[in-house]
């Protein structure tokens, strides 16, 4: 199911003319990862799941919101090559500005969040 989509969005930008494809999903390329619970015309809200040693593939995001749901430690790998490490805490709220990004868990405890992307009016 997931190759079938990845194809048949690729597939829709060949068709609409584009010469490049359009910010890597969270959800898509991280489906194993990434759950959506909510998506509308406000926000998207995804529950993420990230085991320990286990690294998310790159995406991109809006400005956003994560709550954290079970902490750990993630090391984050910035599209330009920078990386940063954080500690996230059992009921930690952060906002982040858009970013395109990719995590590993480098702890040893499962960090779960829940993320709300925040779409413009």
């Amino acid at each position: 199911m997931r190759t079938l989509t990845v194809s048949l969005m690729t597939a829709l930008c060949l068709l609409l003319g584009s010469s490049t494809l359009p910010a890597q999903d969270p959800a898509v390329v991280n489906a194993g990862i990434v759950k959506v619970t909510l998506d509308n015309n406000r926000v998207r809200v995804m529950e993420t799941a990230l085991k320990p040693g286990e690294k998310e593939q790159q995406h991109s995001h809006p400005a956003y919101v994560i709550y954290v749901i079970a902490g750990g430690k993630v090391r984050n790998h910035n599209a330009d090559g920078t990386t940063s490490e954080t500690t996230f805490t059992p009921g930690q709220t952060i906002y982040r500005d858009p970013i395109t990004h990719w995590s590993e868990n480098i702890g040893t405890t499962t960090i779960r969040n829940v993320i709300v992307e925040l779409k413009t009016p």
